[in-house]
């Protein structure tokens, strides 16, 4: 169903495959992408594909948004994990999809329910290993 403030769609694809990276952790990662109106899945990660793979499937001057699954351990010595929301948003993308991506990023969440962390980033800095690590504790 489209959205009336973006007039964006979430595909059902998307949220099945982000039921199937919570409840069964068949993936590492998703990325996501804005196509004809309508949020679709671009990528899946495997769950053996490192932070540094996810990192590598955004592009350098596209919008993007993003779900990985974070496996740390805390002070304690605990096996956690915390599923990461990434809206990447380059300097170097185009105003316009920068605009179309941050208007539908809010309805677009709460499609995905299960997020524990928000995250919104416009270079590979700003959503680095170190950064999620301290976001996840």
């Amino acid at each position: 169903m489209a959205n009336a403030a973006s007039g964006m769609a979430v595909h059902d694809d998307c949220k099945l495959k982000f039921q199937e990276l919570k409840s069964k952790r068949s993936y590492r990662f998703i990325v996501f992408k804005i196509e004809e109106q309508q949020v679709v899945v671009e990528k899946l990660g495997d769950p053996s594909e490192s932070y540094e793979d996810f990192m590598a499937s955004f592009p350098a001057n596209e919008c993007r948004y993003a779900v990985y699954d974070f496996n740390f351990t805390t002070n304690e010595n605990c096996q956690k994990s915390k599923i990461f929301f990434v809206a990447w948003s380059p300097d170097t993308s185009k105003v316009r999809m920068k605009m179309v991506y941050a208007s539908s990023k809010d309805r677009f969440k709460r499609e995905l329910d299960g997020i524990q962390v928000d995250m919104q980033a416009t270079d590979p800095s700003e959503m680095s290993l170190d950064l999620v690590k301290a976001r996840a504790i």
